[in-house]
């Protein structure tokens, strides 16, 4: 691996690692929800995610007390935040203030205005003449108010429903925790404004898919030719597609099909899917692997997308876009990636099955566990070589899909199996949905494909959304 790819691949940054879970006072019982890992984004062009750290307060404030020392309450959040500091390792906090006088805003405007999004930090009553020229800055804000606080609270739920607060969020919370939490839509917002995604194929890109999306995120879709990708093949050398071939087989739990042949080539082909992401300094990318490209390239391009999945980038199945962004978006939140699937139901077990040849040996993360996995080919082909995995019975999960730039589908459930059998995709999942499996294919729209992350993510997602004026919208209701 080169030294530049290091330097710009997923960083775990998390002391605890991706299998650390947060304390019970910051999720709902229940929740199996995995710590993520702090991530610096490959590809990013400014760096950090910016965040505008504000601390709200008025000295000799009666509530919660006279007594209170601002400067000191707001200490003790710095102190918090030296303590959690792997948790913000991929932070700049572009402003680090605290502001009693509406005045004292004008001096870091140009840094808010550079910033991904605002926290908010709550310390005394009569801050309320704060908030209104905050939230005129129209940036993600999140606003943490621990108990005795202030009574400004009463205001926040109504506030929320009027233009001034259309992107506000609050945490009425004691959980300091919660305020790594509030920071993840910042950073999936990060993510995607830094995002390339490179589209290997002969067709035109949709401009009303595209378009829509680089307005409102900042994506940017870069077209590749195939003779690209074969220069980009040629240029391996064929003792690093042996190593890596080698490294593959040796970890399977078993080779079925392909022959060593079809392996090294698809490895050969997934090396120079890392060179052309260098090269562009690109995050994700995917190809008409069931179109323009089919029987096109060298190889298919499986093993290559599974293997940037694991390493934290994005390996993205027949120019999907649509889960191309999906993808990104669950990595910003979680630090984990997506499964891209073809669903069918069954409602006897009240379940979906989520099906696909591709799937990511390492979904906890670049840092998680590896699942076991067999190299097979690809079922519906019966060609080419593919990593059939095994994922984790008992896991929560949530599916999404964001098929533009004004909507985005979800629901969740439980991996209750992981069916090995001869029909359908090689790597399948059955999920017992959470709600009535027929309601969710009597809602199904846009299409096919759903992308699923290990976790339950929707108050992220539903945060996320709101930041980006996106209705969330829950399949199973």
């Amino acid at each position: 691996m080169t030294n530049d790819f290091q330097r710009r691949t997923f960083i775990q940054m998390s002391a605890a690692g991706s299998a650390a879970f947060l304390g019970a006072s910051s999720l709902a019982a229940g929740q199996a929800y995995a710590k993520p890992p702090v991530l610096i984004s490959p590809g990013c062009r400014t760096g950090k995610v910016k965040i505008a750290k504000i601390y709200l307060g008025q000295a000799n404030a009666h509530w919660p007390s006279p007594a209170v020392d601002i400067n000191k309450e707001r200490q003790k959040y710095e102190d918090d935040f030296a303590q959690m500091k792997d948790d913000f390792a991929d932070v700049d906090f572009v402003v680090n203030e605290l502001i009693s006088k509406p005045e004292q805003i004008q001096p870091v405007a140009d840094k808010i205005k550079e910033a991904d999004g605002l926290l908010l930090i709550h310390l005394t009553m009569g801050i309320r003449s704060l908030l209104t020229p905050l939230l005129q800055f129209e940036k993600p804000t999140a606003l943490f108010a621990a108990p005795y606080s202030g009574h400004e609270w009463v205001s926040f739920g109504d506030m929320r429903k009027q233009k001034e607060g259309a992107l506000l969020e609050c945490f009425l919370t004691s959980d300091v925790h919660q305020l790594a939490e509030a920071v993840r839509p910042f950073r999936a917002i990060h993510h995607l404004h830094e995002a390339k995604i490179l589209n290997i194929t002969a067709r035109d890109m949709s401009a009303d898919f595209v378009q829509p999306m680089q307005d409102k995120f900042g994506v940017q879709f870069i077209k590749i030719d195939r003779q690209r990708v074969l220069d980009a093949y040629e240029s391996i050398p064929d003792r690093q597609a042996q190593d890596e071939a080698r490294k593959w087989i040796a970890e399977a739990e078993k080779v079925v099909e392909p022959s060593e042949d079809e392996i090294f080539k698809s490895c050969k082909l997934a090396l120079a899917f890392e060179k052309l992401l260098n090269e562009e300094n690109a995050t994700v990318i995917t190809a008409d692997c069931y179109g323009t490209m089919y029987h096109q390239l060298p190889a298919f391009p499986c093993i290559g997308f599974t293997r940037l999945n694991d390493m934290g980038l994005g390996g993205i199945c027949e120019s999907d876009l649509r889960s191309a962004m999906t993808h990104i978006i669950f990595q910003g939140l979680t630090g984990r990636p997506g499964f891209i699937s073809d669903p069918t139901f069954d409602t006897s077990t009240n379940s979906a099955i989520l099906a696909h040849c591709l799937g990511s040996t390492r979904m906890n993360g670049p840092e998680g566990d590896r699942a076991p996995y067999r190299l097979r080919t690809i079922m519906e082909r019966q060609e080419g070589a593919v990593p059939q995995v095994r994922m984790k019975i008992g896991q929560k999960v949530t599916q999404a899909q964001l098929p533009n730039a004004d909507q985005l589908l979800y629901f969740t459930g439980d991996i209750i199996d992981a069916p090995q059998g001869p029909r359908g995709c090689r790597t399948k999942i059955t999920v017992q949905i959470d709600g009535d499996a027929e309601k969710l294919w009597q809602n199904w729209t846009q299409g096919l494909h759903r992308v699923t992350c290990y976790g339950n993510v929707v108050k992220d997602l539903k945060r996320f959304c709101r930041y980006k004026q996106i209705e969330c919208i829950h399949e199973v209701a």
